[in-house]
């Protein structure tokens, strides 16, 4: 029999009441459990035993600035021996000339090398589906009740999440699932992907006048068909790239799955210099469809609309002039000894950074932010976050077969109690990184000055770190409780709310048709900072800062064109 879903979601919170005075139990730590509802107000709690580990590593690490007024000064030294008879031409014969030539080409050569190359996004492109696949909810309701795969319980639920849904009436959809009796299918999946990846990959080509033979790294993702031969042959075998061409195909990694090929992409461009990295980010809706009556089962129907995304990345240095973004590297000598790591990290305790809020017992990050790049310490803004070592978070969502043998994904009750924790984690990480150091300050502040063993630590404004925000447009719901409590203005949540409006939940694709947005609605200025975050099944949360390099004017093949 199908669970119904409770109206409300509720986490619990452990509070400290201090110690009993009087009683049995007096002398003795008392604690009582809270329960909220909605997501976890992880913004509230801070553990102080990390926040001294962060700061300790920063003091312990502080003697590499020393070394820099002592270089200066031998510099300074050396140049004052220089007197003017070595400017004079006479002085240079054949053998002065060939030894500062070589002196300076291996100057050059070595800081070049030393210097760490930055990841540019030079441009991207969002599918927009044809108007025959557009879909209103009255007509979405009229189809499945139409296609008979659905009792009356189930209709009556989709009726009911879809009214407070968010998404509006110009979303995309195939119509070949309300067919009565309706199977998945791979020629159906395969013309699908082909459809909406070729439809944004064309688009970028055609934007950026890349060469597909000049593609050194591709890497497509989509949750859950998997075919074979892959994805990524499709897009390989369309455009004929490079027999030595880097393809990886990730499936199963859910919504999250784009900041996840955003990462694979840096690593990869920084053992391949120079080359340029295509992203395709996409979901095939005829395979998340579900035609039963399991109601854990029908949300990805209700949500889940069609679309796909193409990203062109390089760490080219003269790809600057015409890129649109930079990866966000902050340099500085703030990763502690130790715990510096470039591969997956397999459960370990290993915290991240430098950590200063949050219990970094509960995040483990999937890759560290701390990276070596030729010796050159520098903090790559891309934080992966994976809380899959929790079982409630693994199972929270998972593709399953129903008691008929029907095939669709489901979502846990408890999916918003793990977003939340796995958000909290996240952000956690990702605060020392971004927030500017008054904002560290005024909380070292208050943690040190603090008033009461029981008053709340200063709690850092996120807004100060970034301009503009694009969160993955899952549910109106679950943006409400985001905006609540990462205290975010409407201004910020705009993106994502016009997103799942006029697209839907296109999966991992959706940060990509935000950012599309902003630029249309010519908001991108020189400078701006903007944060990308997405979740997905794992259960994982992933960021990833960009920082505008110039202005974005709106041009006619942004997906927002019709708005």
């Amino acid at each position: 029999m199908a669970r119904s879903p409770p109206e409300e979601y509720l986490s619990p919170e452990i509070v400290n009441r201090g110690v009993e005075g009087s009683g049995p139990y007096a002398g003795s730590p008392s604690f009582s459990v809270r329960v909220n509802r909605g997501l976890p107000d992880f913004l509230s709690s801070v553990n102080l035993k990390y926040v001294m580990l962060g700061y300790g590593y920063l003091i312990n690490h502080g003697f590499y600035f020393a070394w820099l007024p002592i270089l200066l000064l031998v510099f300074g030294t050396q140049v004052g021996k220089l007197t003017w008879d070595a400017f004079h031409l006479e002085y240079y014969n054949l053998l002065n000339t060939l030894v500062f030539i070589g002196f300076l080409s291996l100057f050059l050569y070595v800081c070049l090398d030393l210097t760490p190359r930055a990841t540019y996004l030079v441009d991207f492109a969002c599918y927009l589906p044809p108007n025959d696949l557009k879909i209103t909810r009255d007509e979405y309701l009229e189809l499945a009740k139409k296609s008979g795969q659905f009792n009356e319980k189930a209709l009556e639920f989709q009726q009911r999440v879809l009214k407070t849904s968010g998404i509006g009436d110009e979303t995309y959809l195939p119509r070949v699932v309300f067919q009565p009796g309706y199977t998945k299918d791979l020629t159906v999946g395969r013309e699908e992907a082909a459809s909406s990846m070729f439809g944004a990959v064309d688009e970028l080509i055609a934007t950026t006048g890349i060469r597909p033979k000049d593609i050194r790294i591709l890497i497509v993702n989509c949750g859950v068909l998997n075919t074979t031969p892959s994805l990524s042959a499709m897009v390989i075998n369309r455009y004929k790239l490079r027999h030595t061409i880097q393809s990886y195909n990730l499936g199963g990694m859910g919504c999250a799955a784009g900041i996840t090929a955003v990462d694979l992409a840096d690593d990869l461009l920084k053992a391949y210099p120079g080359s340029y990295a295509l992203i395709v980010s996409t979901e095939v809706v005829s395979f998340t469809w579900y035609g039963g009556n399991e109601l854990d089962m029908l949300l990805p129907n209700c949500f889940f609309r069609m679309g796909a995304a193409a990203v062109l990345l390089s760490n080219n240095r003269l790809e600057r002039w015409r890129s649109k973004y930079q990866l966000n590297h902050v340099s500085g000598p703030l990763c502690p000894t130790g715990q510096v790591q470039t591969k997956p990290n397999q459960g370990s305790d290993t915290t991240v950074g430098v950590l200063l809020w949050g219990n970094s017992q509960k995040a483990r990050p999937l890759y560290t932010v701390c990276t070596f790049s030729n010796s050159v310490r520098t903090f790559m803004q891309v934080v992966r976050t994976h809380k899959g070592m929790d079982d409630l978070s693994y199972r929270s969502i998972q593709l399953k077969e129903d008691a008929g043998g029907r095939q669709g994904l489901s979502v846990s009750k408890d999916v918003v109690e793990v977003g939340g924790h796995a958000l909290k984690a996240n952000v956690t990480t990702l605060g020392p990184l971004v927030l500017p150091v008054s904002e560290q300050l005024h909380f070292f502040k208050s943690l040190v000055w603090k008033k009461s063993s029981s008053s709340k630590p200063y709690i850092p404004d996120y807004k100060l770190a970034f301009e503009h925000v694009c969160i993955l447009a899952t549910s109106r719901k679950a943006l409400d409780e985001m905006q609540k409590n990462l205290d975010l203005t409407d201004e910020y949540m705009e993106a994502s709310r016009k997103t799942l409006e006029r697209f839907g939940n296109t999966s991992s694709s959706s940060i990509w048709y935000e950012l599309a947005y902003l630029e249309a609605k010519s908001k991108i200025k020189k400078g701006d900072r903007v944060w990308q975050l997405a979740l997905g099944s794992g259960f994982k949360c992933n960021s990833a800062v960009w920082k505008a390099i110039r202005t974005v004017k709106h041009h006619n093949t942004n997906p927002w064109k019709e708005n």
